[in-house]
This record gives structure tokens, C-alpha cells and sequence, in this order.
């Protein structure tokens, strides 16, 4: 646990610093795609598993739908269960990679966010009001994007 927690605060810093970057540098002018593919085979996979192998054609509505799923698996969660936080970090990790870059955000946030409470789950612990903030924040400035996808992002 403590590798995980560790190379996860690594990647949230450096997921904070491309957030910064991002905001303060104009866009590419010609735009990037990433193709991702995986074939693996695997059991049949919970719903928010599905939904965040359905982003991978880079869709912002089934991306919006996919954050929706997590959030609503990590309201979920009892809030000393650290082990499924981790599973909703490696999610949104996993769906980080695979959304167009207008809603990314959402996914980073999520991330920090539940790495944070696991973090502090085994001790009935909160995660930090800065990670909530992210999450907020990311909602508000991705809702018009899904909201013109016809997805209503949830709290």
C-alpha cells in the first residue's frame, strides 16, 4: 500500500503541475489523438469498469457519463474501506488517459481526490478540502461542455 500511495503522490503531482501547465499555455494548433488499445480479457466488469472502457473512443458524452459512474461509486464507498478508494483512483486514472482533453480535469480531480481519502480512510479520516475543491472545481468548469453533450455532471 504504501508503493501504491507513494507513486500515487507522484503522479498527482505531476498530474497538478500538467493541470498548470495546461491552463497557462494556449492550445496546440493542430490537435493530438491518442489511440488506446487493450485486449485483455476479464470477468465481467462492475459499472463503473464498464463505463470507463466506454470512453475509450474519446467521446466527451460517454466521458461525462463515465465521471458521473465514478463519483457515484466513490460516494459509495464506506469511508474506511481505503482499498476500494484505491480502485477508484486506478479507474480514473485509466479514464484520465482515454478522454478528450476538454473534460481531463475531471478525471484528475476525481483522482487526487480518492487517493487523498485513502490516504486517511483506515483512521475514519476526510481527504483535504483542497482535494474536494479540485472536484468541485472541475465540475463547474467542465459543465457546459457536458451539459451541450445533453450529461448533467452530479455531486
Amino acid at each position: 500500500m504504501k508503493r501504491i500511495l507513494a507513486a500515487a503522490t507522484i503522479a498527482l503531482f505531476a498530474g497538478l503541475a500538467g493541470l498548470t501547465a495546461c491552463a497557462s499555455n494556449p492550445a496546440p494548433a493542430h490537435p493530438t489523438s491518442e489511440a488506446v488499445s487493450e485486449t485483455t480479457a476479464k470477468a465481467p466488469a462492475s459499472p463503473a469498469e464498464s463505463s470507463s472502457s466506454a470512453v475509450a473512443d474519446g467521446s466527451v458524452k460517454d466521458a461525462c457519463e463515465t465521471f458521473n459512474a465514478l463519483y457515484a461509486e466513490y460516494k459509495a464507498v464506506p469511508g474506511n474501506d481505503s482499498n476500494a478508494y484505491e480502485d477508484i483512483y486506478l479507474k480514473s486514472e485509466d479514464a484520465k488517459d482515454a478522454v478528450p482533453g476538454s473534460v481531463r480535469r475531471l478525471f484528475a480531480a476525481l483522482s487526487l481526490l480518492a487517493i487523498d481519502h485513502s490516504g486517511t480512510a483506515q483512521h475514519g479520516g476526510q481527504p483535504e478540502q483542497e482535494s474536494k475543491n479540485a472536484v468541485r472545481d472541475a465540475v463547474f468548469d467542465t459543465a457546459g461542455t457536458c451539459t451541450a453533450e445533453g450529461v448533467t455532471l452530479r455531486l
